[in-house]
């Protein structure tokens, strides 16, 4: 797993479609496979779960995009990879889950 976490200060629905829409057009088997998105008085939250086919792994990879605001404040991103080792007891091979999670830090 890889893991970056920011704050940012940024219009959170221009942030979250420039994420969505840089994800996808990063990577030519990236999608889009679920999202929420929450609201409780001046608080949100939206949840993005992208995949894609990594070619270095040889297998499919994770990335999950939480951002979180409270009224007009900071944006707080938390974004976290998963499934890019192909071993059964150790992580090994995570190279695919830091070039998604790479093409990320671009987007930013």
């Amino acid at each position: 797993m890889a893991k970056l976490e920011q704050t940012l200060y940024e219009d959170f629905d221009h942030l979250l479609n420039r994420i969505e829409d840089g994800i996808k057009a990063g990577s030519s088997s990236a999608t889009l496979e679920e999202f929420s998105d929450f609201a409780a008085g001046n608080a949100r939250c939206s949840v993005r779960v992208f995949e894609r086919y990594s070619y270095m792994g040889g297998n499919r990879v994770s990335l999950n995009v939480t951002l979180f605001q409270v009224g007009n404040g900071p944006v707080e991103l938390s974004a976290i990879t998963s499934g890019g080792s192909q071993a059964m007891f150790f992580k090994i091979n995570t190279l695919g889950e830091e070039a998604f999670l790479d093409k990320l830090r671009e987007i930013l």
